[in-house]
C-alpha cells in the first residue's frame, strides 16, 4: 500500500512533463537536421543533373522535398502541440494542485512573449516555403524549359506542382503567429 501513497496526481504530471519535453527535444533535433537533409539530397540531384545532363533528374527534388517537407510540417505541429498541451493542460491543472501563485512551467508562456518572435517566425516560414516550396517549384519549371519534357514526365510534374501547393499551403496554415 505504501508504495500507491507515493503516487500523486503532481508526481504523475511531472513525470509526464519530463517524458514529453524528452519527446519535444527529439522532435526539434530531428526536424532541424531535415532542413540540412533536404537541402543535401536536393544539391546531389541538383549536381547529378549537371553532371549528366539529364533534365528529367530534376523531378527528383520536389520527391525529395515532399517527403521531407511533410515530415518537417508534422514534427514541427508535434512540437507546437506538445507545447500548447503543457501551457494550456499541465501547467494550469499542476498549479491548482499545489496552489502555486504564479504560472507553473513558466518558460512555455515566457518565451512567447519576445518583441521579434513574430518576425523570427515569418523568416522561418519563409525559409520553410523556399526550401520546400520554391526549391522544388522552379527545378519542375526548369524540367519543363528543357528538352526532356515527354507526356508522361509532364504529368508527373503537374501532379508534383499540385501537390506542392498542398504543401506550402500546409505550411502557411499551420505557420504559429
Amino acid at each position: 500500500m505504501a508504495a500507491t501513497e507515493d503516487i500523486t496526481e503532481s508526481r504523475l504530471l511531472l513525470a509526464e512533463y519530463d517524458r514529453i519535453k524528452e519527446e519535444q527535444k527529439a522532435r526539434i533535433g530531428f526536424r532541424d537536421n531535415l532542413l540540412y537533409v533536404t537541402l543535401a539530397a536536393s544539391t546531389a540531384a541538383l549536381a547529378i543533373t549537371v553532371q549528366n545532363r539529364h533534365a528529367q533528374v530534376l523531378l527528383a527534388v520536389p520527391v525529395i522535398c515532399l517527403v521531407l517537407g511533410w515530415t518537417y510540417l508534422v514534427n514541427d505541429e508535434k512540437i507546437s502541440a506538445i507545447a500548447r498541451y503543457i501551457r494550456d493542460q499541465m501547467g494550469p491543472r499542476l498549479a491548482e494542485l499545489s496552489d502555486a501563485r504564479g504560472a507553473v512551467f513558466g518558460w512555455e508562456v515566457y518565451h512567447r512573449g519576445d518583441a521579434s518572435r513574430t518576425t523570427r517566425k515569418r523568416l522561418q516560414t519563409a525559409v520553410d516555403l523556399f526550401t520546400y516550396l520554391a526549391l522544388p517549384m522552379t527545378c519542375v519549371i526548369a524540367f519543363w524549359c528543357s528538352r526532356a519534357v515527354q507526356p508522361l514526365l509532364l504529368i508527373v510534374s503537374i501532379a508534383q506542382m499540385l501537390a506542392l501547393a498542398v504543401l506550402g499551403w500546409q505550411f502557411l496554415r499551420y505557420a504559429e503567429r
